[in-house]
C-alpha cells in the first residue's frame, strides 16, 4: 500500500483563499474533537465517541468539491462530517452531551445526528450501513432528477461487509448518482487492514460491478478536492457510481476506550510530523507570505467557537422525560 502523502508534489494548486478556507475548516474539526475528548474524560460525554483527528482533509476536501444540494452520509466517526456540512458546533456538542439543544434532542448521542437542512443524513452506528443508506439518498436524487450527488463515507473495515457489495451492484445497475468514499485509516478498530483484507487496494473493490475507482492521498486536502470533483462530474453526468479510496490516518484510538496499543508511538508520531493535513496547509500559507499572526487569529477564532459550544453543552438542560415518546415510530 502506498504511503499517505505520496504524490503530494503533483497535487493540484489552491488559491490563497482556498488554503485559508481549508485551514479554518480543518482546524475547527480538530479543535472540536480535542475538546470532545476532554469532555469525555470529564464525564460530560458518555457512551461511544469516535474522534476524527488526523482525517480532517478527507471531508473538508470533499465538501470543497461538492455543490449546494449534495448530501453527505457517513459512519460513527462523524463529527467532522457534521461540521464540514455546516452544522452548528453548539448543536453537535450538545448532542454529544445528551442535552436537549442537540441535533437529535439529546437522544442520539455521538453516532446518530442528522440535519435535513444541511443535507447531512447521519451518523450511523452499524458497520457498513452508510453504503445502502447513501445509495437510497442517491435513488431519491435520481427519482427527482435534481442533479444532486450523494457522497457516502465508510471505513476500510466496513468495506468488507456484505451489504456494501449488494449496494455496489444495485447502484451500478441503476446508475445512481453516488460516490462511495472509503476512508482507509489503516486500522479497523484494532485490526490492521493487511490482517483483514485479501485485496488491500480498495479502489478496485467496485471493479466487478463496473464501478471506476481511484486510490488517493487523503492527507492532502488539495488531492482530495480534485479527486472528489472528478468523481462528482462522473456521477452528475449520469454515468453512475464512483469509488474513491482515500488513504488517511487517525491519531487517536478507534474510540475513547481504545488505548491503541496495536501500533507504535513512532508510527503515529511519524504521520503527525510528515503528513499532518493541517500543518501542510499552514506551511504553504507561510511560504505564500501569509503572516503567522493571521494564522494564529484563525486558530483563536476557532477555539472561541469550540469553547462556546462546550459551554453551551455543559449548561444546556437534559431532555424532558416526555421526549422518550416523541419521534418514535411504532
Amino acid at each position: 500500500m502506498a504511503n499517505a502523502g505520496e504524490g503530494a508534489s503533483a497535487a493540484p494548486s489552491f488559491t490563497r483563499e482556498d488554503e485559508l478556507r481549508a485551514l479554518r475548516e480543518m482546524l475547527l474539526i480538530r479543535r472540536f474533537e480535542e475538546k470532545a475528548g476532554q469532555l469525555y474524560g470529564m464525564g460530560v460525554i458518555a457512551g461511544f465517541c469516535h474522534l476524527y483527528i488526523g482525517q480532517e482533509a478527507v471531508v473538508v476536501g470533499a465538501k470543497m468539491a461538492a455543490r449546494e444540494g449534495d448530501e453527505f452520509t457517513t459512519s460513527y466517526r462523524d463529527h467532522g462530517h457534521m461540521l464540514a456540512s455546516g452544522m452548528d458546533a453548539k448543536g453537535v456538542m450538545a448532542e454529544l452531551a445528551g442535552k436537549r439543544g442537540g441535533y437529535s434532542k439529546g437522544k442520539g448521542g455521538s453516532m446518530h445526528m442528522f440535519s435535513q437542512e444541511k443535507k447531512f443524513f447521519g451518523g450511523h452506528g452499524i458497520v457498513g450501513a452508510p453504503a445502502p443508506i447513501g445509495a437510497g439518498v442517491a435513488f431519491a436524487n435520481a427519482y427527482r432528477g435534481d442533479g444532486a450527488v450523494s457522497l457516502t463515507f465508510f471505513g476500510e473495515g466496513a468495506a468488507n461487509q456484505g451489504q456494501v457489495y449488494e449496494t455496489f451492484n444495485i447502484a451500478a445497475l441503476w446508475k445512481l448518482p453516488v460516490i462511495f468514499v472509503v476512508e482507509n485509516n489503516r486500522y479497523a478498530m484494532g485490526t490492521a487492514l493487511t490482517r483483514a483484507a485479501a485485496q488491500t487496494d480498495f479502489a478496485m473493490r467496485g471493479a466487478a460491478f463496473g464501478i471506476p475507482g481511484k486510490q488517493i492521498d487523503g492527507m492532502d486536502v488539495r488531492v482530495v478536492r480534485a479527486a472528489v470533483a472528478e468523481a462528482l462530474d462522473w456521477a452528475r453526468s449520469g454515468k453512475g457510481p464512483y469509488l474513491l479510496e482515500v488513504q488517511t490516518y487517525r491519531y487517536r484510538g478507534h474510540s475513547m476506550s481504545d488505548p491503541a496499543k496495536y501500533r507504535s508511538k513512532e508510527e503515529v508520531q511519524r504521520m503527525r510530523e510528515e503528513h499532518d493535513p493541517i500543518e501542510q496547509v499552514r506551511l504553504r500559507l507561510l511560504a505564500d507570505g501569509v503572516g503567522e499572526d493571521v494564522l494564529k487569529k484563525i486558530d483563536a477564532d476557532v477555539r472561541k467557537i469550540v469553547a462556546e459550544a462546550a459551554d453551551f453543552a455543559m449548561n444546556d438542560k437534559e431532555p424532558d422525560p416526555s421526549e422518550l415518546y416523541t419521534d418514535v415510530l411504532a
